[in-house]
């Protein structure tokens, strides 16, 4: 009996990774379908960031965050 077991959930294993290679596989041959019809539609997505454009917007973030603390505490002690 455990042997069948091991088949059917070997049976399964493969039958999920099938299905999950063809959805990648369909979906990557229907990728410049899809671009085109949000182009057409007026639906595009926009272009993820890289990895240093989100990092220099992170710096900026931060940069813009420091000087007005800094101007804060400036005030205050110029205020005392």
């Amino acid at each position: 009996m455990y042997i069948m077991n091991k088949h059917f959930k070997d049976a399964a294993y493969y039958a999920r990774r099938a299905a999950t290679h063809a959805f990648y596989g369909v979906r990557e041959t229907l990728e410049p379908v899809e671009t085109r019809v949000r182009r057409r539609l007026g639906y595009e997505q926009p272009e993820p960031e890289s990895r240093v454009e989100t990092l220099v917007s992170e710096a900026k973030a931060v940069e813009g965050e420091a000087r007005n603390r800094v101007a804060g505490v400036t005030r205050w002690f110029r205020s005392s």
